[in-house]
């Protein structure tokens, strides 16, 4: 059944977000419809402020409104400990476990030469005129496990550790709740690496 030229924009626009398919789109399109105009309204000025009002800290990176960030802004941060993130998303998984009370930096990406992308490409620079500004004792890298991550974690320890700045990793390894026989050799091998006393 054909289907309004609206709602066929609608639903082809929404595809186009990442993870969504074209029957989610069309559940997505037919629920903004249900809703009402007033719901859309909103919906389309939450995208219209995000994309207008949005832009990234002077400082860290992150996504923001406000510049400084309130992480950035707060004096209450430890400012001697800097955690390198590869994106927003990872931030905010830090900061969920109200475990780290020091800055961030954003990277917006991870180093991947088969892509093209470089460290021109990502933060990097931003880091380092950081870093001279605003000196830190210990740099986390709190990059991806995977070969993006770990490329990026030797690019920037071979970058920092010359400078003299403690660089150190998150620990990986066996995630809570896991099976040791559905780990596979690789996190094994980073779980045994990584042990501590007890």
């Amino acid at each position: 059944m054909p289907i309004a030229d609206p709602i066929a924009r609608l639903v082809r626009e929404l595809a186009r977000l990442p993870g969504i398919g074209e029957k989610t789109a069309q559940r997505l399109a037919f629920h903004i419809l249900d809703a009402g105009p007033e719901y859309a309204g909103e919906l389309a000025g939450a995208i219209v402020g995000v994309v207008r009002d949005v832009r990234c800290c002077s400082s860290c990176q992150t996504l923001t409104d406000r510049d400084p960030c309130p992480i950035c802004a707060d004096p209450e941060r430890d400012a001697r400990m800097l955690c390198v993130v590869e994106g927003v998303p990872d931030l905010l998984a830090i900061e969920r476990t109200r475990e780290y009370r020091g800055r961030y930096h954003v990277l917006h990406g991870a180093l991947s030469p088969l892509e093209g992308v470089t460290p021109s490409d990502i933060r990097i620079r931003e880091l380092l005129a950081r870093l001279e500004s605003e000196p830190a004792e210990e740099v986390v890298l709190a990059t991806n496990s995977d070969v993006e991550g770990e490329a990026t974690a030797l690019y920037l320890t071979k970058l920092l550790k010359p400078i003299g700045i403690k660089v150190t990793r998150i620990a990986q390894g066996v995630p809570m709740g896991g099976d040791l026989e559905y780990a596979d050799e690789v996190t094994l091998a980073r779980a045994l690496a990584g042990r501590r006393e007890l």
